[in-house]
Order: C-alpha cells, then structure tokens, then sequence
C-alpha cells in the first residue's frame, strides 16, 4: 500500500516538482490511444466520457461532448507522492476538477527522471 510522504519543499524541490507534473502531463498525453496507455489514460477518456453528464463537460471544458484532447487538458494536479521506501517523489496524481470522479491517472518515475508508466487508479 503506497504511503503519502511529507516533504519540506525547498526551490529546488519545487523546480524538480513543476517539471515532473510538466513532464507528466505530456507522458499522458502521449500514451493516449496507443497500447501503453490502454488501462491509463485511454481509459480514463472513455470512461468519463460514458459515466459523467453533458452539463460536467459544458462547465468544464466548454462544451458537451469534449474531444480526448480536451479532457486530459482538463486534468489537475491532486498529490505527489513516494511509492518505495526511497526519498524521491516519483509519483504524480491528476484527476479532473471538483468531486466528480474516484479514478486518477497516476504517472511514475524512474530514479533518472524517465517516466515508467501511467497508469488509471481509484
């Protein structure tokens, strides 16, 4: 079971978290419709795009039925956190705005920096 570790955060800290959540986002965006990202982010898509109402899409992202595209873009940070004993963060949680949903796309990190996979969660 993942713990949430708490770590006091330095400028250097927050430089290599701004990067990572940057450089997660663009991992999810990548892995959509293709194999790697079939129980991550293509998933996350199609399921939301079944189980949430017109009105959540309208509010959110503009309009009622929302291209792939718009909804990983609608995505927000919610937690980064360590999945190891280990002190480095290498793991980063999005989800989409307001209490609508339990699943998360959940990215993580190899030691260098690479990212290791995405990865759809509750």
């Amino acid at each position: 079971v993942p713990t949430t570790c708490v770590i006091e955060r330095s400028k250097v800290d927050e430089d290599v978290s701004s990067e990572r959540q940057a450089t997660a986002r663009q991992a999810i965006k990548s892995f959509y419709g293709k194999p790697e990202g079939e129980y991550g982010p293509t998933l996350f898509v199609s399921h939301h795009l079944q189980e949430l109402e017109p009105e959540f899409w309208l509010k959110t992202v503009g309009v009622q039925r929302p291209s792939p595209e718009q909804i990983l873009d609608a995505l927000v940070f919610v937690d980064a956190w360590t999945a190891d004993d280990g002190d480095t963060v290498n793991t980063f949680d999005f989800g989409l705005p307001g209490d609508v949903s339990n699943y998360l796309l959940s990215v993580r990190f190899e030691d260098d920096g690479r990212v290791q996979g995405v990865s759809m969660e509750s």
